[in-house]
């Protein structure tokens, strides 16, 4: 102990260091900097910085872990991503009734109506897209990316994914393909580009239309691909394919069987489609932190509650894969791009915004590694759907030529 602290300090201290003490973090605050009892000095420490912030962990640990990080009233010391997977150790022993009671006021007032979802993506998709600009890759992907190897970067991972995706549906010249939340437009117009197909693309961030838009535009792919600034409930119209990559975890759980009957409604019995999504091994909440700061109205399922989707339509599921170790891999990649423009976006955001952001990325990191979060491709087709290949041989044998072929149009972006 360095100084005396009052026992209200002492008291409050004492509490959060029971949580944190099982999974060997050290909590510090001003005052009192000697590590507690049974743990090492070199423990990773979390410094605290007042009374109010002491309090605030007991009541409600995770939500105020995040605030108090971003607004910089607690600090890590030793690396971020290691602090944050033995905090996940504890989830359960720091869950009870408040957390619970947040969260379903949360689903409440997050919903994802026509109205809410406008609301909800609004929040997260309608930052300028310079933001998004400095820590994505060229193509402006916001995905799980699939890395062929160790040694990949994240442009070639990214287009790895995109060709991944392209393969499992087996796309054919000529076909039509929806959509549903296409983000910058970088699966759409690859699809367009190299498969040959036509794309509609729907998704109710402005922001990101407006910048595919002007992608199909440079690349003279208008013709074959239409981005549509609508909810994924207004999609019209009779598809061979059917694919979504990260938008299922905007949906709610309440809402899967209305997204099933529209997938449904565009490729009937004789389509087939993707999902590409943010899941769980089991059903739980996501993280309220998340959902009030970063994402609202963010929801991943576990594969049985995915299936609401796809049953009631007696769709075949013909594969599933779990990508986590990439999604782990790729938000490294985007945690470290983040870091290199940290003081572009602190001067452009504010520092709360900035560290709200970091502990977003290392936080998603920490999940991914830990096994809290999974990331699901299933693949399925109508009962009436034919042409489905025999074998899986068709994956990945022309992803290489294609990258190859993809280099000078990458490099060219701004």
């Amino acid at each position: 102990m360095t100084s005396a602290i009052s026992w209200v300090d002492r008291s409050l201290l004492r509490a959060v260091r029971r949580i944190a003490d099982p999974v060997h973090v050290q909590v510090a605050a001003p005052g009192m900097s000697s590590p507690a009892p049974r743990q090492s000095p070199e423990a990773p420490t979390i410094w605290v910085d007042n009374r109010r912030t002491l309090a605030a962990l007991l009541l409600n640990p995770e939500v105020s872990f995040g605030d108090a990080y971003s607004e910089g009233r607690l600090d890590i010391v030793g690396d971020i991503i290691s602090v944050l997977e033995t905090l996940f150790e504890s989830t359960s022993r720091v869950s009870g009734w408040n957390l619970r009671l947040v969260s379903a006021w949360l689903q409440w007032i997050q919903s994802n109506s026509l109205d809410g979802s406008h609301k909800n993506i609004h929040h997260h998709y309608d930052l300028p897209t310079d933001f998004y600009k400095l820590w994505l890759d060229r193509q402006m992907l916001y995905t799980c990316a699939y890395f062929p190897d160790r040694t990949a970067t994240l442009e070639e991972a990214q287009r790895a994914k995109l060709d991944l995706v392209c393969q499992k549906l087996w796309l054919q010249p000529g076909e039509t393909v929806a959509e549903a939340g296409c983000g910058w437009g970088a699966l759409s117009l690859y699809m367009a580009k190299h498969y040959g197909v036509r794309v509609k693309a729907f998704n109710i961030s402005h922001e990101q239309i407006v910048f595919a838009r002007a992608r199909a535009k440079d690349q003279g792919l208008t013709s074959q691909v239409e981005f549509i600034e609508e909810d994924y409930r207004n999609i019209r119209g009779h598809f061979d394919a059917f694919v979504s990559l990260g938008m299922v975890e905007h949906v709610g759980a309440e809402h899967y069987s209305r997204l099933g009957g529209v997938i449904h409604g565009a490729i009937g019995d004789s389509g087939r489609g993707l999902l590409h999504f943010i899941g769980r091994n089991y059903p739980q909440p996501f993280s309220v932190w998340i959902r009030k700061r970063v994402f609202p109205g963010a929801y991943a399922p576990a594969l049985r509650e995915a299936m609401q989707m796809l049953e009631p339509s007696d769709f075949s599921v013909l594969d599933v894969e779990n990508l986590r170790p990439h999604y782990a891999k790729t938000l490294e990649c985007w945690l470290q791009r983040f870091e290199r423009s940290y003081e572009s976006v602190a001067q452009r955001f504010g520092s709360d915004f900035a560290r709200m952001w970091r502990l977003y990325l290392a936080g998603s990191i920490a999940a991914f590694n830990v096994g809290a979060l999974q990331l699901f491709q299933i693949v399925f087709a109508g009962r009436k759907c034919r042409g489905i290949p025999w074998t899986r041989n068709h994956l990945g044998k022309e992803t290489a030529e294609r990258q190859q072929q993809d280099q000078p149009w990458i490099h060219a972006m701004p």
